[in-house]
């Protein structure tokens, strides 16, 4: 399976069965994201040399206005679209199977956690998994420790607090906090 049919499979957000061919497709990126996030992490590189890595982890150019302090965990890569001016602090653990959307001028805290895939609820069938993709407008900011599961978007300007959890969709121009993360004010 190719990494094309593999993303468009994903996109579709299919029941993948565990031990299936998209489920060792899977693996397999994996096994590539973990050698280029060993490399980003484990020695120092200028900002050209990030960017040079993270086009490669992801499959395609990164522009040269993306920035990021390592370390940085992904068990794909494939799947994120970043934009311009996006900056991706230390610590953060992106699971982009499902697909991983950014757009420009995002802050992303500290230890954020961007999640894509659920397993199914039925206990003989809880491996299998299900994908949904993340979406996070222009001009976000996530707070460190922010966790994003699923399926969620993030209207443009919004700003997601510290330790959030956030479950649901967030309005453009909103801030949002606590666990499950719940709207605070407009801004």
């Amino acid at each position: 399976m190719t990494t094309e049919e593999f993303l468009e499979i994903m996109n579709r957000g299919e029941v993948i069965p565990a031990g299936s061919p998209v489920h060792e497709a899977m693996h397999r990126l994996s096994q590539e994201a973990i050698r280029i996030t060993m490399e980003i992490n484990n020695s120092y590189h200028t900002h050209d040399e990030i960017v040079a890595l993270w086009s490669e982890l992801t499959g395609q150019p990164a522009d040269p206005t993306f920035n990021m302090f390592p370390p940085f965990t992904t068990d794909c890569g494939k799947n994120m679209h970043i934009g311009r001016r996006v900056f991706i602090n230390s610590g953060c653990r992106f699971q982009d199977q499902g697909g991983i959307y950014i757009g420009d001028d995002v802050l992303v805290g500290h230890n954020c956690v961007i999640a894509t895939i659920n397993h199914i609820e039925e206990p003989d069938r809880r491996g299998d998994m299900v994908t949904a993709p993340v979406r996070i407008g222009s001009k976000v900011w996530i707070g460190a420790n922010v966790t994003i599961l699923p399926g969620v978007t993030v209207g443009d300007g919004a700003i997601l607090a510290a330790g959030a959890v956030v479950t649901k969709d967030v309005e453009p121009r909103t801030v949002v906090g606590g666990v499950p993360a719940k709207a605070l004010k407009r801004i």
